[in-house]
């Protein structure tokens, strides 16, 4: 049986087995374990959804949904309770995974309800303009979830002004955007990109009839210089430390190292890297290609040696088995592609370096390889290629601002020396 399987004690093999919904319990353990989650695993699942039977009452409540409210309050409570170990605990990690846990299982159960359908007619509106988004402008998901989230945030910020659109004025747009500077203190260039969603938003909304004529037209972000906002990454020689620190036979540095390179090397964006299929790497005609994340056009690149290298090894040593096509995978059960995780990878081998960056996501690396380009002469054109930018012109000339000192070699020339 599952929980003599988990457990060596007869009184904890007695409590599983005794506690409320032991059949309901036993079931998903038995499914999790089917997907090839690990012993240890299996074991913290089985805590929390036995805790959360008996805290929830669920065998005396057998029809009622559980809320997500509830289930969180019992996770706090389950993260503040008394614990039997020295060991430090973690009341953040210990509440997120009870919550994460008793959660997957009242899903399993069908009992789990989620926070209730939009109704009014904003929330409506908003999840038309997510389907426009998606269906016509074939838009990153990622991408419409930022703009949701920020038309979302204004119509939260303005309240009861904004429970029709057509009530909306363009001088409480500007407030609204003024006060994200000054209160919510996001930088200047954030809040530009939420006044480019909010101007998005309204002008389908335009087109719908839903608000005044103009008002997307009117809103304005604030003023960026030219000079405000450097692509800011870590060095040519700071990315070689970076892919020294994933050198080991472990699977996850194996699997890590696979990753930075072709962030570092080909300068990818990590949806492009989270989308790459096991059908992308052309091996006999050493050939990559890349579906891009804005664009979604295909860009192929010559596969070089030490990527191909590495992410071969990957895909011979440690490589989960499994149906999903995606070249990156979770290295423990339930195994699925990285998606999010992938950031959290690069984050966290940047910030053991010590560096002080700005940021510490995949993007820096994007960053340092346009910048490394840059310093080996090549043209905006071509390091624009490489990047997969539509419009060279736009996009990667901010890239020369970083070659600071060949700037000042120039302005040397002309202004004496003074420099």
């Amino acid at each position: 049986m599952m929980f003599d399987r988990l457990f060596s004690r007869p009184d904890a093999v007695a409590r599983h087995r005794t506690g409320p919904l032991a059949e309901e319990r036993l079931a998903f353990l038995i499914h999790l374990a089917d997907q090839g989650m690990s012993h240890w695993l299996l074991q913290k699942f089985a805590f929390h959804i036995l805790a959360a039977a008996h805290s929830l009452r669920l065998a005396e409540r057998s029809h009622e949904a559980i809320t997500a409210a509830e289930i969180d309050k019992q996770a706090v409570r389950w993260a503040r309770r008394p614990r039997r170990t020295s060991q430090p605990s973690n009341p953040k990690r210990a509440r997120q995974r009870f919550l994460c846990h008793v959660t997957q299982w009242l899903k399993f159960l069908g009992r789990w309800q989620g926070p209730p359908a939009p109704t009014s007619p904003t929330a409506r509106q908003v999840a038309a303009f997510a389907d426009y988004l998606r269906l016509e402008r074939n838009l990153a998901l990622a991408t419409i979830s930022r703009c949701c989230w920020t038309v979302r945030r204004l119509l939260h910020r303005l309240g009861p002004a904004a429970s029709s659109l057509h009530e909306i004025r363009i001088n409480q747009v500007d407030e609204a955007l003024l006060a994200m500077v000054s209160q919510d203190e996001y930088a200047p260039a954030t809040v530009r990109t939420f006044a480019n969603d909010l101007r998005a938003f309204f002008r389908y909304a335009e087109t719908r009839g839903w608000c005044r004529k103009g008002l997307a037209e009117a809103i304005k972000g604030p003023r960026l210089f030219a000079l405000q906002s450097l692509p800011s990454g870590p060095s040519w020689d700071d990315v070689g430390r970076l892919l020294a620190t994933a050198e080991g036979d472990q699977a996850v540095d194996i699997r890590d190292r696979a990753i930075l390179m072709l962030l570092a090397i080909y300068a990818l964006r990590a949806g492009e890297v989270n989308r790459l299929r096991l059908e992308d790497f052309d091996w006999e005609r050493e050939v990559l290609s890349v579906s891009g994340s804005k664009t979604r056009r295909t860009r192929t690149y010559p596969l070089t040696r030490p990527v191909g290298d590495a992410v071969l090894r990957y895909l011979k040593e440690v490589r989960p088995r499994s149906a999903h096509r995606q070249v990156f995978l979770t290295l423990r059960a339930p195994i699925r592609p990285l998606r999010q995780a992938l950031g959290s990878i690069v984050a966290k081998r940047l910030r053991a370096l010590g560096l002080s960056l700005p940021h510490y996501g995949p993007h820096a690396l994007r960053h340092a390889c346009a910048a490394h380009l840059l310093a080996r002469g090549l043209s905006l054109k071509e390091i624009g290629d490489h990047l997969g930018h539509a419009d060279y012109e736009q996009a990667t000339r901010i890239y020369a601002k970083v070659d600071l000192v060949g700037l000042r070699q120039v302005a040397e020339i002309e202004l004496g020396g003074l420099l």
